[in-house]
């Protein structure tokens, strides 16, 4: 598919996901062997040049080169730390807690390079704790480098000291620099990476599709999300940087394109041989017809503006975790959560019914306002069953989380729009309704 192999420069890790009761343990390599797998699931010629602990050489060179890699070149070492992060939530519901073993203790040791580097004339850098800038200036003058920034850059500042030679930028809204950047409004993220020499900026918006920006014509696109069950998140993105930067020369858009279906495959299997099957089969379709097929679209930015109201026992006294799970998890996307028993207050047990009233009257309109109802029906709560035959009788969108299994019955299941015990699933649905909404409203 290309003439000249890709060149993949990072660190290489060991992902290890804890066992959660949706899913079982799984350790394998990660850092930028998620972008050498995407690679070699196209049958795109690349190269790795690694900061990597020696305790992992062997088997990341063994692993790689079974896996499509023509060139192995370390280019640095770990001390002091073993480069193993524990991963809480794999399937990225929430906040996924990543935690780097010994972070603190870690030292990045930089080997002399002499000509190692030089040929590569595609780039693409997942920037770590290593000294990127050092690194550079090993490579070709005219190389394309693609950077995806994920951790470790924080501001604008370091961002044009480092990142200066860039030719593409892609960005993902749980980044460090995006949460400081862009977290109200692109503006300021956009004229950061104007002043740069960066052709194109990919924002990737996680479940809500993602957004190309040509930053020298001011065009941008769209590109939708195709949801389906998540089975490991991680390393989703770096799939989809490195499909976009190899293929790049074929179209933005294009490349773009690809690396969604590269990135969605990757996040429904942890077994290679499936994620490469099946996007060899996706790749068939052009990529109209990718396009054709719609998805989600619904970016960071727009979310707030659709309001959701929270039908659950919310209240003090109650053991509630399943909840607050699901606020955090759609905080942690930038949704706007009404919460009836915070906003409008909480009637203690016994208040007399007159009392209750303006309780009841705050709550409906709350309800009315709000744009989807996100219901948790925990220990059958009548006050959330009634909620939901609300939305239902208003035409309100409903979503129904029952971790519980409690509510499984024909008028719950078939009056909402969406029930399952599953919040991945629940999480899903209504990235897929306020879409629907949001396409409307056009």
């Amino acid at each position: 598919m290309l003439d000249k192999p890709v060149l993949l420069l990072g660190e290489i890790c060991v992902d290890f996901t804890l066992s959660t009761p949706m899913s079982s343990a799984k350790m394998r390599l990660g850092g930028v062997v998620h972008a050498a797998r995407g690679l070699w699931a196209l049958n795109v010629p690349y190269s790795v040049a690694a900061i990597c602990p020696d305790y992992l050489v062997s088997e990341a060179e063994a692993y790689l080169y079974a896996h499509g890699c023509t060139n192995f070149i370390q280019v640095g070492t770990v001390l002091g730390a073993p480069n193993v992060f524990l991963i809480g939530d794999a399937r990225e519901v929430g906040h996924q807690g990543y935690e780097n073993i010994l972070r603190e203790a870690k030292k990045v040791l930089t080997f002399d390079l002499d000509e190692k580097l030089r040929g590569f004339k595609n780039i693409v850098v997942y920037p770590g704790t290593f000294d990127f800038e050092g690194i550079v200036k090993n490579l070709d003058s005219d190389a394309k480098i693609t950077v995806d920034i994920a951790y470790d850059v924080n501001d604008a500042d370091e961002l044009s000291r480092v990142y200066g030679a860039s030719h593409a930028l892609a960005i993902s809204t749980s980044s460090e620099l995006f949460s400081s950047l862009a977290l109200e409004n692109l503006g300021p993220l956009l004229k950061a990476c104007k002043t740069r020499s960066a052709k194109h900026l990919l924002l990737k918006e996680n479940r809500g599709g993602s957004r190309l920006f040509d930053l020298e014509s001011g065009e941008s696109w769209e590109i939708p999300a195709t949801l389906a069950r998540t089975v490991n998140s991680v390393g989703v993105g770096d799939v989809y940087t490195a499909v976009f930067a190899a293929l790049i020369d074929h179209g933005a858009l294009t490349a773009a394109l690809r690396g969604m279906q590269a990135a969605t495959r990757y996040a429904q299997t942890t077994f290679p041989d499936d994620f490469k099957r099946d996007v060899q089969r996706d790749f068939k379709l052009t990529p109209d017809e990718v396009l054709s097929l719609g998805g989600v679209l619904l970016p960071w930015h727009d979310r707030p503006h659709f309001e959701i109201y929270l039908a659950a026992p919310d209240f003090s006294y109650m053991e509630k975790a399943e909840v607050d799970a699901a606020v955090e998890a759609l905080l942690y996307h930038n949704f706007t959560v009404r919460r009836p028993v915070q906003d409008n207050g909480e009637a203690c047990p016994g208040t007399p019914a007159e009392d209750l009233r303006s309780y009841y009257d705050r709550d409906v309109e709350l309800l009315r306002r709000c744009s989807l109802v996100f219901a948790v029906p925990l220990n059958r709560d009548p006050g959330t069953l009634v909620e939901i035959g609300l939305a239902i009788a208003a035409g309100t969108p409903v979503v129904t989380y029952d971790p519980r299994q409690e509510n499984n019955n024909t008028m719950v299941i078939c009056g909402s729009d969406a029930y399952s015990d599953d919040l991945d699933q629940c999480l899903n649905s209504t990235f897929e309704l306020l879409a629907k909404l949001r396409e409307q409203a056009k």
